[in-house]
């Protein structure tokens, strides 16, 4: 096959630009520090970015539920706190009103400061996070008491029905604490004790007072001691779930640090490897550039020149 000259020159101008595209999707890389930018580049690069990418927005989401999850359980520690200090309070009120030696003045005085810890412990038990009721199940909507009476609208099932938050893939986490039974017996006692109290009582003396307070080692459900152990079981268990919650945001973290590292291995320029190549390629590129002066030949202006 005769090879002419015009062969020779389409041939170099085809393998210069393809030299010079080389040479700019090396640079392009250093610019940029990642390996594409598009995605024909390198299709099974894209992809696996997609999917990387995919699986961090999860996680920031996961890690965004993981925050709504510490503000219910905060919420519900803090409620439940509060109300075990007012049960010591009252358990203090009810010591003291269990001494026959008080007279009726005294044990009104009682029951006024008795009234209104009932009406805080409804106040507690309508605790919020944000526009959520806590303590009222799945009924998130509706508080335990309106205008200090309980809510006739909740039913059974849903006020002892848990809310549930993702917070890793097929991990789901209780986050509420059912507390409509729980507030019902404080209330119930609350008010024995207010009635206890009351001037021309009969069950106003020390006796029928003082055992209202229960066993102090096992209290049975309907006695002070009863309830506050009731109390303190609820706040162990968030305790427990606030660990559970704090596990699982060591883990979110890890797993994004780790999904960020393939995804900076799979996609992400590699400066030593590419600046090596860069360097070969444009001595390559010199070289062709060299040989390619030397094939064409002269015209009739190289020698005018």
């Amino acid at each position: 096959m005769r090879v002419t000259q015009s062969m020779l020159s389409n041939n170099m101008l085809r393998n210069l630009n393809t030299s010079y595209g080389k040479l700019g999707k090396l640079q392009e890389q250093l610019y940029s520090g990642k390996k594409i930018t598009r995605p024909s580049d390198d299709p099974v690069i894209a992809i696996k970015g997609m999917s990387y990418r995919t699986e961090l927005d999860r996680t920031a989401q996961y890690k965004r539920n993981i925050g709504e999850a510490n503000t219910w359980l905060d919420t519900t520690d803090d409620a439940l706190g509060q109300a075990g200090e007012i049960l010591n309070r009252v358990k203090e009120l009810v010591v003291q009103a269990a001494n026959d030696t008080n007279t009726e003045d005294d044990r009104n005085k009682m029951k006024q400061e008795i009234d209104q810890i009932r009406n805080q412990l409804k106040d507690i038990a309508n605790t919020q996070v944000g526009d959520k009721y806590i303590f009222a199940g799945t009924h998130t909507d509706m508080p335990l008491y309106v205008n200090g009476v309980p809510n006739t609208n909740l039913t059974v099932d849903g006020a002892n029905a848990n809310v549930d938050i993702d917070v890793f893939e097929a991990v789901r986490l209780n986050v509420n604490t059912p507390g409509q039974e729980m507030f019902e017996k404080v209330d119930d006692l609350i008010g024995k004790i207010s009635e206890a109290l009351e001037t021309g009582d009969v069950n106003n003396n020390g006796t029928y007072i003082g055992g209202l307070l229960g066993d102090l080692a096992a209290g049975t459900d309907d006695s002070l001691a009863g309830i506050q152990n009731l109390v303190l079981e609820k706040r162990a268990d968030v305790g427990a779930r606030q660990n559970r919650v704090e596990l699982m945001e060591q883990r979110l973290d890890l797993h994004e640090v780790n999904v960020t590292k393939q995804m900076s291995l799979n996609e992400d320029t590699e400066y030593a490897a590419t600046i090596t190549e860069l360097v070969t390629q444009e001595s390559i590129h010199q070289a062709g550039l060299s040989v390619g002066a030397k094939i064409i030949q002269q015209t009739l202006v190289d020698f005018i020149r």
